[in-house]
């Protein structure tokens, strides 16, 4: 257990600006194409967050991906790779009008309480991650009218989207203090 006082030296990976994760050449965010449209700006906005958070527990072991660093706080970069997982599915539950699938990994904060530092559980997660993202990208591929109300409650396509990148910018930040207490690596 490591505790407050065990505060790694801070540092990055950028040569040109020191308060940034990677040099902007190598940044995978970094795009320059302009999205035409607000469909394309949502998922441009959508994609670079997923990536951050990819980047944000890129080369850690799994002790370090689930290692609880700010207590009391019972949430870890691995923990936040479920948690996304589970609301990606429950997302999809928004626009169904059946029944909604079964959580991935039980109650309330079993996504936080289950990220444990196997490998197999980091395998895991990534692999939920990535379906869960895939299906609720193509049921949503579905809807191009971001106008459009979906599911039981109604919900606008638009709403729906705006909330994904709610949730992961959020949880992006919280990825940026968490990676800095685990290894002291900063920046964008």
């Amino acid at each position: 257990m490591h505790s407050m006082s065990d505060q790694p030296a801070r540092w990055t990976k950028a040569t040109v600006y020191p308060d940034m994760w990677a040099d902007p050449a190598d940044d995978p965010r970094n795009n320059d194409a302009g999205q035409e449209g607000e469909l394309a700006t949502l998922l441009d906005f959508l994609t670079n967050y997923r990536i951050t958070l990819r980047m944000k527990c890129a080369d850690l072991d799994p002790e370090q991906l689930a290692r609880r660093s700010v207590p009391p706080s019972t949430m870890s970069l691995l923990g936040l790779v479920r948690h996304l997982a589970e609301v990606e599915r429950d997302w999809r539950n928004w626009i169904t009008e059946g029944d909604p699938l079964p959580k991935l990994y039980g109650e309330k904060d079993a996504d936080f309480d289950g990220a444990v530092a196997e490998q197999a559980v980091v395998d895991a997660a990534y692999a939920d991650l990535e379906r869960e993202q895939a299906a609720t990208d193509a049921a949503l591929a579905g809807h191009p009218d971001l106008g459009e109300r979906v599911g039981k409650e109604r919900v606008a396509i638009r709403e729906l989207m705006v909330h994904r990148i709610d949730e992961y910018a959020r949880h992006a930040g919280h990825a940026d203090l968490l990676r800095e207490c685990v290894d002291g690596r900063v920046g964008q």
